[in-house]
């Protein structure tokens, strides 16, 4: 499932509380979207519908949380550019990063290092 910037933000704000009422989700959210608590309701709502998040109903106030972790919708993400974007090709992104940004003798090392553990 391909997640909108909007729904990245939302799943951030719940992963950093592994759930958390309303209120407590426009306080986090706000300063950087300018979100009111309408349309933090709205987005959640609208996610739930998606299957993103979940609503406990029997608590008062009700507790928003997510229902994918993290890792699996980076990983999903990842996926997703890499064949839009790369034709699935790895080695073309890595590539392309590695030409426009320079790296670190310590990154460098790093990625022989993941490269050697590959086996590639």
């Amino acid at each position: 499932m391909t997640l909108s910037e909007r729904e990245w933000t939302v799943l951030g704000a719940l992963w950093e509380t592994d759930g958390a009422e309303l209120g407590t989700l426009v306080n986090i959210l706000f300063p950087e979207t300018g979100w009111n608590r309408n349309t933090v309701l709205t987005y959640l709502t609208r996610m739930e519908a998606k299957g993103l998040v979940s609503i406990d109903k029997n608590t008062s106030p009700h507790i928003y949380r997510a229902t994918l972790d993290r890792e699996s919708c980076q990983k999903e993400e990842r996926h997703s550019f890499l064949k839009r974007v790369y034709s699935g090709s790895a080695g073309d992104l890595i590539a392309a990063f590695l030409k426009e940004e320079a790296i670190t003798a310590e990154e460098r090392d790093e990625l022989r290092r993941l490269l050697d553990d590959m086996e590639v």
